[in-house]
């Protein structure tokens, strides 16, 4: 497994867990020396503990050393493919990995690809590289691109559940692919002719994500401005039958975050420029999404305004930094920029969030997160729930009253709190604002 970030942690743990002997190379030495410690920077539940027990066993190792890719049958890449310019793919990593990966391939390997990458990547930069060596691909070794769809917080679970989309270089690699995924994982193989189709299925999923968003950002505006409640309006829509399953209206929120729905609509974007096709519904839809964080300071301006607590004099309680609920990922998450709005205004923000890393909230939000929640809602004249975590739900806003300030509101920027919860908060003398409610 080339590339212990996230995905390759993740998939080298389960396959570990399934019975096969894995090797882990990654460039960052101290990235390596920690999983060799069985010790995981990612803290999804039961990761660490996997890591750990691969690593006592002997199957799970870990090196710097790409001269170890020799012994192994499978060799999986997973290294990071960021974009800038609006999709351009920066292609250092996977470059590298490539050109070092061909000084060790042998025949009778095969190599699969997982890194999200622009459609023709496959085909025009990995392969030219990994023949570079000396081998032919599809002769020598085999080749599939494989592309990871995994949400963070799930992935352990998605790993052996979720089909595996496989598309091979020729017919004996992507037989080679399928046959290694349902033996090593038990999955269900969705096999695509080309790996171009698979990496199109790859972008195609996150660019329907990220447009579904947008369209349940936008109808929250709408519902707002007519004073319905956005949740009941999506669970009525979604009743409907269409096609083969249901209207499938996801929910609204402080924005979007995380390294792959930013990123991977753009990626498609250029490509398809890049082909002489404009795709005008991703910009569309990113734009709307970019709008949220914003919006969601301005709803907390105007509950404190509604207060009678100008800006200045204001102090709200941030309760959930992550781009997503149940996650302490802070990759591009949509919280910071709102924490900045309402600091740009002059409020005095505290942050909080259980599940993220000390040094990384200080270094993407500038400020040290408060130790516990009580230190984070004392004097509060807003709670803006902006990440949803397990932790959280168990709160009894009833007992924070005496804590917070008297005229309180609280902001769901991502809870959707069911109305019963809603009306609840306003009993025990709370206010409460949602985007779409």
């Amino acid at each position: 497994m080339i590339g212990m970030g996230y995905v390759g942690s993740c998939l080298a743990a389960t396959l570990v867990e399934s019975g096969l002997e894995v090797t882990g190379v990654d460039k960052d030495e101290k990235t390596v020396s920690g999983l060799r410690e069985g010790v995981s920077r990612f803290r999804d539940p039961g990761l660490p503990e996997m890591i750990a027990q691969g690593v006592d066993t002997g199957r799970l190792r870990f090196t710097t050393d790409y001269g170890s890719v020799s012994d192994s049958d499978v060799v999986l890449i997973s290294v990071g493919t960021p974009t800038r310019d609006h999709g351009r793919l920066v292609d250092d990593q996977l470059r590298g990995c490539c050109e070092e990966l061909a000084r060790h391939l042998r025949p009778g390997q095969l190599v699969i690809l997982k890194s999200t990458i622009p459609p023709g990547t496959t085909r025009r930069l990995v392969v030219p590289l990994l023949e570079s060596g000396g081998l032919t691909c599809g002769e020598d070794f085999g080749l599939a691109f494989c592309p990871e769809r995994l949400s963070q917080g799930a992935a352990l679970d998605e790993l052996r559940s979720l089909p595996v989309i496989v598309g091979g270089w020729c017919r004996e690699s992507s037989s080679a692919a399928e046959e290694f995924w349902r033996r090593g994982l038990g999955a269900h193989v969705v096999s695509c002719s080309s790996p171009e189709s698979a990496e199109l299925a790859k972008l195609a999923n996150n660019w329907w994500v990220d447009h579904n968003i947008a369209l349940a950002n936008e109808l929250a505006q709408v519902c707002a401005s007519f004073d319905v409640d956005v949740i009941e309006v999506i669970e009525a829509t979604n009743s409907i039958p269409k096609g083969n399953g249901r209207v499938n209206i996801l929910l609204p929120g402080v924005g979007v975050g995380g390294s792959c729905l930013t990123k991977d609509p753009w990626m498609l974007w250029r490509a398809a420029r890049e082909n002489g096709v404009d795709l005008e519904m991703i910009s569309a839809a990113r734009k709307v999404n970019d709008s949220m964080p914003e919006l969601t300071a301005r709803l907390i301006l105007d509950e404190l305004a509604r207060a009678g607590r100008a800006p200045e004099e204001a102090r709200v309680a941030v309760l959930g930094l992550a781009f997503k609920n149940d996650t302490g990922d802070l990759r591009e998450t949509p919280v910071a920029p709102a924490v900045a709005y309402l600091r740009a205004a002059g409020v005095d923000v505290r942050l909080y969030d259980p599940l993220t890393e000390p040094t990384e909230v200080e270094r993407i939000f500038g400020s040290t997160p408060c130790a516990s929640l009580d230190a984070a809602v004392e004097g509060a004249d807003c709670l803006a729930l902006l990440a949803w975590h397990g932790e959280f739900r168990r709160i009894d806003f009833t007992l924070l009253r005496d804590k917070v300030a008297p005229n309180c509101a609280v902001v769901d920027g991502r809870a959707h709190l069911p109305v019963p919860a809603v009306e609840s908060l306003r009993e025990a003398g709370y206010s409460y604002r949602g985007i779409g409610r």
